[in-house]
């Protein structure tokens, strides 16, 4: 699986919403220039999200963006099968895509089993990783990084 532009700016994108730092609503510009992704580009990620109902929007000078979940309750896996489709390395192991694949018995195609493995294994993953979990990843290294400065001083 190789992620996408796509996926990564918006995964970028909502992992800000998700922080908020204490905003309910933040800005395309703002998210754009905070995660250095192209405005134009941003706008189509955050209007396929809006679209799929993970994200709303409200207009006006205090307008913007928001999640329409919990940050707990919206996972990565989620997000990139918005954005790219299904998460599988091939169509006869896909959940959301199956087709049946060229090979003479699927039951016993080596290949097949291999990557029914690592599909479950990324699905397991990133459907078990919350934006509500990366947010608080990414504060507690903040808040290391923060105290290692502070003892260099």
């Amino acid at each position: 699986m190789k992620l996408s532009k796509r996926s990564e700016y918006g995964i970028r994108a909502l992992i800000a919403l998700a922080s908020g730092e204490g905003e309910p609503l933040l800005q395309i510009k703002e998210i754009a220039a905070r995660e250095q992704i192209p405005v134009k580009f941003l706008e189509q990620i955050l209007l396929t999200l809006k679209n799929a109902g993970l994200v709303n929007s409200r207009l006006g000078s205090s307008g913007g963006y928001y999640l329409t979940k919990p940050a707990d309750q919206v996972s990565l896996g989620q997000i990139i099968r918005i954005l790219d489709g299904p998460l599988a390395p091939i169509r006869c192991v896909s959940q959301m895509a199956y087709e049946k694949c060229a090979c003479p018995d699927e039951e016993t195609c080596g290949l097949r089993m291999v990557m029914l493995d690592v599909r479950n294994a990324i699905s397991g993953i990133l459907d078990h990783t919350s934006l509500a979990d990366v947010a608080r990843r990414v504060e507690t290294v903040r808040q290391d990084l923060a105290y290692e400065e502070q003892r260099s001083d």
